[in-house]
C-alpha cells in the first residue's frame, strides 16, 4: 500500500510499510548523537580508607545533583562525588575522623566543618560525625560557603557525636 505523504510543495508516495520504520531509525540515531554527545568520563578519586562504611550511603543518594553551576558527574570509586568539568568539587566519604584541633571551624546548617586552607585548594572535613566526610574546592573557582550551605543537608544524614567548640562554649572550672 503506498501513502500519500507531503515534503514542502510537492507529493511523495512512499510504501506505508518503511514510512514508521524511517522516523523509529531517525529518532533512534538522534537518540545516539544526543546520548554519546552529553557522555563525561568518570573522575578518578582515590577511596578513602572507610569507604565501605554503611553510614556513607544515606549521605551519598542525598548529594545534590547541582553545586553552584557545577553538575554532579560520574566516579570510579564508592563513596566520592565530583561536581564540574574540569572537577571544581570532589567529596570522599569515609576519611579519618578528626579529632580535637584549633583549626578553623564553621558550623553550617547544623554540620560543623574544619577548613584547611592551602594555596591552591581548601580541604573541608565534618567534625563529629563517623564516618567524616571530606570535600576539596578551588575557592577561586566555586565559593565555600555555596558549597557548604549545599552540601550540609546530605552531610546531616550521618549523625553528630560531637561539635565544634570555641572560646564561648568554655566551661568554667571550679577552684576549691
Amino acid at each position: 500500500m503506498l501513502q500519500l505523504v507531503r515534503t514542502g510543495h510537492r507529493h511523495a508516495y512512499f510504501p506505508s510499510f518503511r514510512l514508521p520504520r524511517l522516523l523509529t531509525l531517525t529518532a533512534m540515531a538522534a537518540g545516539a548523537v544526543v546520548a554519546l554527545s552529553s557522555c563525561t568520563p568518570a573522575v578518578e578519586v582515590s577511596a578513602a580508607q572507610d569507604s565501605a562504611n554503611p553510614a556513607c550511603a544515606p549521605m551519598m543518594v542525598a548529594l545534590p545533583d547541582v553545586l553552584g553551576d557545577a553538575a554532579l558527574r560520574p566516579t570510579t570509586t564508592q563513596a566520592t562525588a565530583a561536581w564540574g568539568d574540569p572537577s571544581l568539587v570532589v567529596l570522599r566519604c569515609g576519611v579519618a575522623v578528626p579529632g580535637p584541633t584549633t583549626d578553623r571551624c564553621v558550623g553550617v546548617n547544623g554540620v560543623d566543618w574544619i577548613i584547611k586552607q592551602d594555596a591552591s585548594a581548601w580541604t573541608l572535613t565534618t567534625y563529629g560525625r563517623t564516618p567524616a566526610t571530606e570535600v576539596v574546592l578551588d575557592p577561586d573557582k566555586i565559593p565555600s560557603s555555596t558549597v557548604l550551605a549545599q552540601l550540609s543537608s546530605a552531610a546531616a544524614k550521618i549523625p553528630a557525636q560531637r561539635k565544634c567548640l570555641g572560646a564561648a562554649d568554655e566551661t568554667a572550672v571550679p577552684t576549691n
